[in-house]
Parts: structure tokens; C-alpha cells; sequence
């Protein structure tokens, strides 16, 4: 027990970090699929990845059994697919729509949890989970209509909630390096599908180039073995929580890079996520753990066998 809140702290502050990458990513993001469409843009993004991560970490990818390697291949699957519909969604319904839909994550986290896993979620965590939805919703919505890019949106966000939750029960500390390696390659092959029927189309300027590059190394490859270590140490529904920072790191970053003006819809919205962060964090140890980490709880093989 000395032990583990020490790594769960750790992965907690290395979770922030990776959603304040992703954060920055947004306006980066929305200048550059003005050249290059989001699915050619996916492909060579966690293409890049893949092969970084194969180089470096080649000895602990090697190392996995090959249960591990399936489990990788179908928590890939659901990750890509997850970002295709994503980006469908967003062609089909506004951007601060895409965004609280797609967060509704945090939701459906601890729901598949508890219908696919068994996992039990206490009452200081379904707080959190729903004053991180309020949240979202004040930081995101300025009216909301259900159409089929919200339905596509959706489903995406069932994809996520499906990933966090395998990451949660199937990641471990030695397998969080190659499983993510693993994942990187299967994103980039599922997208690759979708991209290939237009060909490839590449960044033609040094500045687009860059920008790729940021999100392939740091925002890719770092932040994706980040989140599989993370989840390693951390219940599933604790980790939808603090990933809920993303957008409020979006906003920081439209604010302080993007040229784009302060409201009080945000500094609410933002104060409301950060309070469930809060919650669930430091009142939620109180209670108990809102679930079981693959640490925790060695898994039946369950949920790659559905993919």
C-alpha cells in the first residue's frame, strides 16, 4: 500500500499532463486538416508514431505474450475507430457540440465498467463523474440539437469509454510500453483504411510539418504510452475524470495562443471540471477505490475477445 498511492499520484499528474497536450493540439489541429484531411492526417500522425515507438521500445514490445498482443491490437482497434467517428462527427455538428458529446465519456466509463467488468463505483465518484458533465456542458454547449453528427460523435465516445475501461483492466506497469506500441501501429492501420481511397495526402510546408511532427512524437507516441502506464495505476472511471481536463486545457490554450477572449462560461465550466477532479482524487480515497486497476484485478480475457 506504501507503494501504490505514490505511483497513483504519479500517473494522476502524468494524466494531467498528457490532456494538457492534447489540449494544445486544438488550434494546431484545425489549421492544419484545412490542408490535409483528418484521415491521411490520423494515419501518418500515428504512423510516425509507431515507428518511433518500435525503434525505441523494440525490446519491450518483443517481451509481450502474445494474449498481450491481442489485448493491444483490440484496445487499437477501438481507439482508431473511436478517432475516425470523431472526426465524421465534427464534419457533420459544431465544434463545442463535438466536444461535450465526446466527453460524455466520463459517462459511459463507469457504465460499461459495471456491465462488462463488474466494477463497483462509489457515490463520491458518480458526483464527480456527473459535475465533470456539468462542466463540459457549460464550457462547451451554447445549444445542442440531436442529428447524425451527434450520433456518430457518440459513438465515438462509447469507443473511448470502451479503451479507458480495457486500458484500466488490462494495462500493467511492465506491459504499458509495448502495449502502447502495439496500439499505435493498429491506429494507424485502421485509419489508413479509411484514408486510402483519396491516397495520402501529405503536409506540403515546413510549419505543417512541424506541427505533425508535435502531435506524432509528443502528442502521439508520449502521450499514448502516458495514458497506458497511467491506467496501469489508475481505476477506469478515475481516469475518465481527470481526462475530462482536456478541454478546459483546450480553452487555456485558444485563450493564451489562439487569440480568442476569456469568458465566464469558461472560467465555470473549467471551475467545475477541476472540482470533480478534486473529488474524486482526494474525497474518492476516502471511500474507497472506484474500481479495480489491472493491478488490482487480474482480468478473465474479456473484453478483446468482443473486438
Amino acid at each position: 500500500m506504501s507503494r501504490r498511492l505514490p505511483d497513483s499520484r504519479l500517473a494522476t499528474l502524468l494524466l494531467v499532463s498528457v490532456t494538457a497536450v492534447w489540449g494544445s493540439t486544438f488550434f494546431l489541429i484545425r489549421d492544419l486538416v484545412a490542408h490535409v484531411p483528418p484521415a491521411d492526417f490520423l494515419t501518418v500522425r500515428f504512423a510516425i508514431a509507431a515507428v518511433v515507438m518500435a525503434v525505441l521500445f523494440r525490446r519491450q514490445t518483443l517481451a509481450l505474450s502474445r494474449r498481450e498482443v491481442l489485448i493491444g491490437v483490440g484496445l487499437g482497434v477501438l481507439y482508431g475507430l473511436a478517432q475516425l467517428l470523431q472526426t465524421i462527427g465534427l464534419e457533420h455538428t459544431p465544434a463545442s457540440v463535438s466536444g461535450f458529446v465526446t466527453g460524455t465519456y466520463v459517462v459511459l466509463t463507469p457504465v460499461f465498467g459495471a456491465l462488462l467488468l463488474r466494477d463497483r463505483v462509489n457515490r463520491t465518484t458518480w458526483l464527480a463523474v456527473l459535475l465533470a458533465t456539468a462542466g463540459l456542458a457549460v464550457l462547451s454547449l451554447r445549444g445542442l440539437t440531436v442529428g447524425y453528427g451527434e450520433a456518430v460523435t457518440l459513438a465515438s465516445a462509447a469507443l473511448y469509454a470502451l479503451h479507458i475501461v480495457g486500458l484500466g483492466r488490462y494495462s500493467t506497469a511492465q506491459s504499458a510500453t509495448g502495449l502502447a506500441t502495439i496500439q499505435a501501429f493498429v491506429i494507424a492501420a485502421v485509419t489508413l483504411v479509411a484514408a486510402l481511397p483519396g491516397g495520402i495526402t501529405l503536409p506540403a510546408t515546413g510549419g505543417q510539418w512541424s506541427s505533425l511532427l508535435y502531435m506524432a512524437l509528443i502528442a502521439g507516441a508520449v502521450a499514448l504510452w502516458a495514458q497506458t502506464w497511467a491506467q496501469s495505476h489508475l481505476p477506469a472511471t478515475r481516469a475518465a475524470i481527470v481526462m475530462t481536463m482536456e478541454p478546459v486545457f483546450a480553452t487555456f490554450f485558444a485563450v493564451l495562443l489562439g487569440g480568442e477572449s476569456l469568458t465566464a462560461r469558461m472560467v465555470v465550466g473549467g471551475a467545475m471540471v477541476l472540482t470533480a477532479m478534486y473529488v474524486v482524487e482526494l474525497l474518492g480515497r476516502r471511500s474507497g477505490p472506484p474500481g479495480a486497476t489491472a493491478a488490482e484485478d487480474r482480468p478473465a480475457e474479456l473484453l478483446h475477445h468482443d473486438v
